[in-house]
């Protein structure tokens, strides 16, 4: 598998658990204390980290910093959206394919080579 296969297999997981850490608590932990919302959510966000971390070394030689953090992005949107609909059960909205077009746009950028 390429370093961008890797990186983008990592992401895909990474930001799954990032979304969960960050939004679940709303749905299911909304009668409890802030508290136990936050030590649930770093747990959930512990398993993001173990991804995350090794996906960064892997890419980063390769990819470079700017190229991880325009893919994280697009990660996070692709990852939000499914979560947002089916689990939160919120309407997908044209903004949020908009978002998708204008991220499309900044992978494009940074990827493209400008000599």
């Amino acid at each position: 598998m390429s370093v961008l296969g890797k990186v983008l297999f990592f992401y895909t997981i990474s930001n799954s658990f990032m979304v969960m850490a960050w939004y679940l608590h709303l749905k299911f932990l909304n009668n409890h204390p802030w508290y136990i919302a936050s030590v649930l959510s770093w747990c959930i966000a512990f398993f993001e980290y173990s991804l995350l971390i090794p996906a960064n070394r892997i890419g980063y030689p390769e990819l470079g910093l700017s190229k991880l953090q325009i893919i994280q992005i697009g990660m996070s949107l692709i990852a939000f959206i499914p979560f947002s609909f089916f689990v939160m059960q919120e309407p997908i909205k044209k903004d949020y394919i908009l978002a998708s077009i204008c991220l499309l746009g900044a992978v494009y950028f940074i990827f493209r080579n400008v000599r």
